[in-house]
C-alpha cells in the first residue's frame, strides 16, 4: 500500500495541474471502488474549482469551490494519470486509458486543459465528498494523530504518546493515533537509523533517543519523497513514473543480507509483528 512519501509524491504531481483548475467533463465508470460513491458525485464535481490539494496522513484531499472536500485514498493500487502535459520530475508517460480506469475528467485552467484519469486494478481505493467545514471531525480524520512532518511530531510527543506502554515501539509507530501516516517501510527505516530495536517496548525508550527518532522518521520520509516515493509493485506518481527510495533501503527486504552499518558485522533479520514484517539488524539496534 502506498505509504505518506507516495501520496505526497502524487500530491505534488497533481498540484500543478489542479490547483485553481475548473473541473469538466466528470465521469464515473461504476458505482463503487472499496465503498460506494457519493450520491451524484460527477454532478458535485462538474463545474468546481479546486482551491487546492493537500494531503492529511495517506489521504489526499482537494477543497473545492462549492465547500466540499473532495477525499481520496489510493488503497493498494489507486492512482491519478495526466494525459497531455507532463508535470513534475519524472520522466515516463502516463500509461493509455485502460479498463480499469474508474474516475476521469478535466481540469481547465489558465487556457491549458488536461485530461486526469483514477484508475485502480485491485479496487481498495475510495473517494468521498465531505464538507469542507467538516473534514476535522469526520471519521476518516478524528482520531488521527499529528502528521509527522508537522510541528506537532517531536521526541516530547512520543514521550507523552508512549508513556507506561507495553507495546514493542515498532507497532506502536503504525498506530495512526499517535502519528498519522506512518507505514511499515518507514518505521523499519527509521528504527534502524535511529539505531532502536522494534522489539523494545514503546514506553522504556529513553525521551532523548525519542527526539532523534523523531528527527530520523523526518529525515527518512524527506528522504524517500525526494526520491519520488517507494516502488515495490503497483505504486506509480501523477506522472506514471515509479518511485525509487526502495533502491536506497538500509534493512527493508533485505533479510540476510549484511547491515550497512559502518563496521558492523551483523545480518538483517526478519520478524513479524502484529501480522507485519519487521526488518531490522539486532547488532545494531539494541535495546
Amino acid at each position: 500500500m502506498p505509504e505518506l512519501p507516495e501520496v505526497e509524491t502524487v500530491r505534488r504531481g497533481l498540484e500543478p495541474v489542479l490547483t485553481g483548475a475548473r473541473l469538466t467533463r466528470v465521469r464515473q465508470n461504476r458505482p463503487d471502488l472499496r465503498f460506494p460513491f457519493p450520491e451524484r458525485f460527477t454532478e458535485r464535481l462538474e463545474g468546481a474549482t479546486v482551491e487546492r490539494i493537500d494531503r492529511r496522513a495517506k489521504y489526499l484531499l482537494m477543497p473545492l469551490s462549492t465547500g466540499e472536500t473532495w477525499v481520496t485514498h489510493l488503497g493498494m493500487t489507486g492512482r491519478f494519470t495526466l494525459d497531455g502535459e507532463q508535470v513534475g520530475e519524472f520522466e515516463e508517460n502516463a500509461p493509455a486509458t485502460g479498463k480499469h480506469e474508474h474516475v476521469s475528467f478535466c481540469a481547465a485552467s489558465s487556457g491549458t486543459t488536461t485530461r486526469v484519469g483514477f484508475t485502480d486494478a485491485r479496487r481498495f481505493g475510495f473517494m468521498g465528498l465531505i464538507p469542507t467545514d467538516a473534514v476535522e471531525a469526520h471519521p476518516w480524520f478524528a482520531g488521527l494523530g499529528p502528521e509527522p512532518l508537522g510541528n506537532g511530531f517531536s521526541g516530547a510527543h512520543l514521550a507523552a504518546a508512549f508513556a507506561g506502554k507495553t507495546q514493542n515501539i515498532k507497532v506502536s509507530l503504525l498506530d495512526q493515533r499517535i502519528v498519522a501516516g506512518l507505514g511499515n517501510i518507514y518505521v523499519c527505516e527509521a528504527l534502524y537509523r535511529a539505531r532502536i530495536s522494534p522489539l523494545v517496548a514503546a514506553g522504556k525508550v529513553s525521551k532523548p533517543r525519542l527526539e532523534t527518532l523523531a528527527a530520523v522518521v523526518r529525515d527518512v520520509l524527506n528522504d524517500a519523497i525526494e526520491a519520488g516515493g517507494s516502488t515495490l509493485r503497483d505504486f506509480a506518481n501523477a506522472e506514471g513514473g515509479q518511485g525509487y527510495f526502495q533502491h536506497r533501503f538500509d534493512v527493508y527486504g533485505r533479510e540476510g543480507n549484511p547491515c550497512f552499518g559502518e563496521g558492523c558485522t551483523g545480518v538483517v533479520k526478519r520478524t513479524v509483528q502484529a501480522g507485519r514484517s519487521t526488518f531490522w539488524c539486532p547488532a545494531c539496534q539494541k535495546r
